[in-house]
């Protein structure tokens, strides 16, 4: 068996503190979510490797129980090992959302595992509701946090999400109902769907779609103008999350200038709704044809503006 670092795979050093530990983890689970790296199977691997290293970190009562079996034996990272030789007896699978956690999580952590107690003399009680004697075989229901990530416009209409959980060797399908308004951050829980009977709770992560953006209920989009439509005002189609509209950008708006759409942003669970704010970026063209050259050489010998005093 193969010592597993969890803290390397976190990228963090052993003294992190736990909010180190938790921006690390969800820095990593965003590159390396199955969401946006699909048919990955490398990433896919990584993925779970995370998920594992933060069940651990993330829990200061299984991270105490991980660092005192490193600390305990001394071993490093990616070093081979036989747990029978050790004292450690047979151990049984735990599962998450994400698929089985590996045999080295199991050893320590696992139904039937290694008593750290026994190991190190203490009294060290596994979470649970286990004492200093020693922990019952029955196996306790635990709860589950996983992510789900949707798009603002699923989150603003309500959707049916189809996500797959993997139990043992099982792979089984299950549907999500998406309720309309729900706030990134909030959390769907699914009953007895977490480890042995838990229930599993799947926290809402917005996809950046159609180039919106989301502040609590505001609604964020960019557009581009040609320096001569930010100049002299336009009107624009826009998509929102209700349809399309006609929206006109006064003249002389600026880089970054913003134009306010009322009552057209996220709409909540208790029927509030947000602003949309169409922020301009201004694009000059790449190349340009010798007749725009001389209107642009005519621009700047007639123009009184002057950026630089």
């Amino acid at each position: 068996m193969q010592y597993k670092d969890y803290y390397e795979a976190l990228g963090v050093k052993k003294d992190a503190a736990q909010d180190e530990i938790k921006r690390a983890y969800r820095k990593l689970a965003k590159k390396y979510h199955p969401d946006t790296n699909p048919n990955n199977k490398a990433a896919e691997e990584k993925f779970k490797s995370i998920n594992e290293a933060y069940e651990v970190l993330g829990d200061e009562g299984k991270r105490k129980k991980y660092d005192q079996f490193g600390s305990g034996f001394g071993f490093q990272s990616g070093a081979d090992f036989d747990p029978s030789q050790y004292g450690f007896g047979g151990f049984r699978t735990h599962t998450s959302a994400n698929g089985d956690y590996s045999d080295f999580f199991n050893m320590i952590f696992g139904n039937g595992g290694m008593d750290m107690g026994d190991l190190f003399g203490g009294g060290f009680s596994k979470r649970g509701g286990c004492g200093g004697g020693g922990c019952s075989s029955r196996k306790m229901g635990q709860d589950v946090e996983s992510e789900i990530h949707i798009t603002i416009e699923e989150g603003y209409h309500g959707a049916q999400k189809k996500i797959s959980l993997r139990k043992g060797n099982d792979t089984k399908a299950i549907s999500v109902k998406i309720p309309a308004g729900i706030l990134e951050g909030k959390k769907i829980k699914l009953s007895k769907q977490g480890k042995n009977g838990g229930d599993l709770y799947l926290k809402v992560k917005f996809k950046e779609e159609d180039g919106f953006t989301l502040e609590g209920i505001h609604l964020n989009k960019t557009i581009d103008l040609t320096p001569w439509e930010a100049a002299l005002g336009t009107e624009v189609i826009i998509k929102t999350l209700t349809g399309k509209i006609k929206v006109k950008i006064p003249a002389g708006i600026q880089t970054d200038g913003k134009v306010k759409i009322g009552k057209k942003g996220y709409k909540d669970m208790k029927g509030n709704v947000g602003e949309l704010y169409i922020r301009v970026r201004i694009m000059n063209p790449p190349t340009l044809t010798e007749e725009e050259k001389e209107l642009y050489e005519r621009l700047k010998e007639i123009s009184k503006f002057n950026l630089r005093g």
